[in-house]
């Protein structure tokens, strides 16, 4: 009952007019910011730090709240409608997201995620309000083995979910993971796939790559296709979801807020595994399997509630522990050093204002968030009737932008464009990006929980599988790989169904053109 009433005191200060004005402004912002590719919340946060010293720190990060929701919104919009994640948690829309709008249906897609992340959203910040004790118990308790096991699952997953071939996803999950390894090593202090340039010695920025690897990549397959293709016209559908969609698209909104609220919450967690968990479950859950990798909405809706709730479990180890999860919150976390407060365990004593005052503003930030998205959405999906040429042109300099803010190096421009040449020919090829990706993202914190894990049992493999959560993933893990083939090979041996199924298959692929169908091979 405290944190209730202290959440009441908390919209007491949430809703002064100051504080209201501000929540729209961090809304509105991080919206329009997170749809250019590249420039998202925690570069806009970044950005912002310094005008933001004027104001008082309740109102400066009620604001970035904000920013940080539209952002995650608008990351999505990008991948919907242009298969450009603005963020790295929204890669997972892009793969059924982007189909629904090639189908037509981009405003829908548009308005299932924005209805799922104010239910996630939502559901999440009154998880952070009143769970966010027991919740940091558990994510304290969890050892590198736990950590090592989860990023085992996203990479298993994404390489044998997420595409046709899983040769093609663990030859992509390995460039990722090389990619990922680019910097010092953080034992032995020595520098490794550097090439002797000091401007890798601290890695590559997952901005950099990311922006590279999916808009100069993409931008250059469309380059390469744009004069052989016809240009494609799309019927932009109503704003609004159908019964169907609305049947649809319920349960994955609470089983992605169930999944992304505890990830969320977990130290060195972030929203990028539990989206492709998210993604998993509902291809595995769904009444509807055909239709993934051709525009399936329960595709969308879970994951996108999935990473808004996700959003909101990382501000638990940030507000109480001091551990940003993602680089926002590690932004943020900046960003309260630099007005003098440290979060912790006593900052709920020390500045309850403060923090009942933004979580407040999570609620207020949700509704704003979906008043403002929703009439929207249809402008938004407009933007798929910009001229192609047109269109990417401004995302490569948007990208461009985005890239060079991140470091302010000009030598990242080069790694763009070199990281573009690479996602174009893992397109030609039909490597998946996604995998990539991943690897990159996940691959130093799984090399760092790995050593750590093994440091702990002096080197003994069984260190890795010494915890009761450790053992339960792997058992997962291993379902994960045994049970498709096994399924697989008692529906063959059933013999009617399979000979049945391949007047599907050649008639999508008379259907299909040839370059069309590489790039869609690419996407995945």
């Amino acid at each position: 009952m405290d944190g209730l009433s202290e959440l009441l005191n908390g919209f007491a200060t949430a809703a002064h007019p100051t504080n209201l004005l501000y929540a729209f402004l961090g809304v509105l912002l991080g919206t329009a910011i997170g749809v250019l590719p590249g420039i998202g919340p925690a570069m806009t946060i970044a950005l912002l730090l310094p005008l933001t010293y004027t104001l008082g720190p309740t109102q400066a990060f009620i604001m970035f709240a904000g920013i940080y929701y539209g952002g995650m919104y608008g990351g999505s919009t990008t991948s919907i409608l242009l298969n450009t994640p603005g963020e790295s948690a929204s890669v997972v829309t892009a793969i059924e997201g982007n189909k629904m709008a090639r189908k037509g249906r981009a405003a829908a897609a548009l308005a299932t995620a924005a209805i799922g992340s104010f239910i996630a959203g939502t559901i999440g910040t009154l998880g952070l309000a009143l769970l966010a004790p027991a919740i940091v118990k558990l994510a304290v308790k969890m050892g590198s083995p736990d950590y090592f096991a989860v990023m085992v699952l996203a990479f298993i997953a994404v390489t044998t979910v997420l595409g046709s071939s899983k040769v093609r996803g663990l030859a992509a999950l390995a460039i990722g993971l090389l990619i990922g390894l680019i910097g010092i090593d953080p034992t032995s202090g020595q520098q490794r796939l550097t090439l002797g340039l000091p401007e890798l010695a601290d890695g590559i920025d997952v901005v950099v790559v990311a922006v590279g690897l999916f808009a100069v990549g993409e931008a250059l397959w469309i380059a390469a296709h744009l004069r052989r293709t016809p240009a494609q016209i799309i019927t932009v559908g109503a704003a609004r979801m159908t019964r169907e969609d609305w049947r649809r698209s319920w349960k994955p909104w609470l089983r992605g807020t169930a999944i992304g609220f505890p990830f969320g919450a977990i130290p060195a967690g972030g929203a990028e595994i539990p989206t492709f968990l998210s993604y998993v479950a509902e291809k595995r859950l769904s009444k509807h399997p055909e239709e993934f990798g051709k525009g399936a909405i329960e595709g969308v809706a879970g994951p996108e509630a999935t990473n808004n709730a996700s959003a909101a479990g990382g501000l638990v180890p940030l507000l109480t522990l001091g551990i940003p999860t993602t680089a926002t919150a590690a932004v943020m976390l900046g960003a309260f050093q630099g007005y003098g407060i440290q979060p912790g365990p006593r900052l709920l004593q020390t500045q309850p204002e403060l923090v009942w005052g933004l979580v407040a503003s999570l609620f207020i930030g949700n509704a704003i968030l979906l008043a403002l998205n929703l009439p929207l959405a249809p402008m938004w999906a407009k933007l798929l009737r910009i001229p192609r040429p047109y269109l990417y042109a401004g995302i490569l300099f948007f990208a461009s932008i985005g890239a060079y803010a991140a470091n302010t190096s000009t030598f990242d421009l080069w790694l763009l464009l070199l990281l573009g040449a690479l996602g174009f020919g893992m397109r030609r090829f039909g490597l998946p990006v996604v995998p990539a990706i991943i690897g990159i993202i996940l691959g130093p914190t799984a090399e760092e929980q790995l050593r750590r894990a093994l440091q702990i049992s002096d080197g003994h493999v069984s260190g890795l599988v010494n915890t009761w959560f450790s053992k339960i993933v792997y058992v997962v893990i291993l379902l994960v790989l045994v049970v498709p083939p096994l399924v697989k090979a008692l529906r063959d041996r059933r013999g009617p169904r399979g000979p049945q199924q391949l007047p599907q298959d050649s008639e999508v692929s008379q259907h299909s053109e040839v370059p069309q169908h590489s790039e869609q091979a690419g996407d995945r």
